[in-house]
C-alpha cells in the first residue's frame, strides 16, 4: 500500500469552502453590524452544498454517493468495530463519516433555506427557531465529525486531515482515481470569487457605515 490520490481537488476545495463559510455565517450570526457578512456566507454554503450534491452523482469514484453511502447495520458495525480497536479501512468515507456528511449536507440545506427566508421576511417565528436550531445542530454534528476523524486517523495511523488537503490516503495503487478534475475545481473558485466580489462593495459599506 502506498499513498494514492483519493480525492479530487473539486471535493477538496468544497470541503474547506464549506468550512470557512459555515464558520464565518456562525460566529456573525448574532450581530447585525455584520449581518450582509452573515447572509452572504450563507448563501455561499447554499451553493456549495447544491454543487456538492450535483458532484455526489457525476464527481470522481470516491466522491459519488453511490460509493460511500451505506445502511445502518454497516454504520453500526463500523462503529463497534472502531469502539473494540479493530475498524476496517476505507479508501473513501468510512461508513460513519458518511453519515456525518449526509447530516451536514441536510442541516446546512435547512439552514441556509429557512435563514434565506428570514432573511426575506417571510413570516413566522418558527422559521427563526429553525433556522437557529438547524445551524446549533449542524455545529453539534461538526464537534463529532472532528472526533471521529482525529480518532480514526489515531487508529489507521493516517493523518485524515492532511488527506482532505493533499487528495491522498493509504490504498492500493490500482483504486487511485486517475483524474483530478481541476477545471471543475476552477469554475467552482472562480464562481466563489465572483460571488464575494459581487458582494464585497455592499459589505464594506455596511461596515464603514
Amino acid at each position: 500500500m502506498q499513498r494514492i490520490r483519493v480525492w479530487d481537488l473539486p471535493t477538496r476545495v468544497f470541503h474547506w469552502s464549506l468550512v470557512s463559510s459555515f464558520i464565518g455565517a456562525y460566529v456573525t450570526g448574532e450581530n447585525d453590524r455584520w449581518a450582509l457578512v452573515h447572509v452572504t456566507c450563507g448563501y455561499t454554503l447554499l451553493g456549495l452544498i447544491v454543487f456538492r450534491l450535483v458532484w455526489g452523482l457525476v464527481g470522481t469514484r470516491y466522491a459519488r454517493f453511490s460509493e460511500f453511502v451505506s445502511g445502518p447495520s454497516s454504520v453500526l458495525r463500523y462503529i463497534s468495530d472502531l469502539i473494540q480497536g479493530r475498524p476496517a479501512h476505507y479508501v473513501g468515507h468510512n461508513p460513519a463519516g458518511a453519515l456525518a456528511i449526509l447530516a451536514l449536507l441536510l442541516l446546512g440545506l435547512v439552514s441556509a433555506v429557512s435563514g434565506w427566508m428570514v432573511y426575506d421576511d417571510v413570516d413566522g417565528a418558527w422559521l427563526e427557531a429553525l433556522h437557529a436550531s438547524s445551524s446549533s445542530l449542524m455545529l453539534g454534528i461538526v464537534f463529532i465529525h472532528i472526533a471521529g476523524v482525529l480518532i480514526s486517523s489515531r487508529w489507521h495511523r493516517e493523518n485524515l486531515v492532511l488527506a482532505m488537503i493533499d487528495g491522498r490516503k493509504k490504498a492500493e495503487v490500482n483504486q487511485a482515481i486517475t483524474t483530478n478534475r481541476p477545471i471543475v475545481a476552477l469554475l467552482v473558485v472562480v464562481s466563489l470569487i465572483g460571488f464575494w466580489l459581487w458582494s464585497f462593495r455592499a459589505i464594506v459599506t455596511l461596515l464603514i457605515a
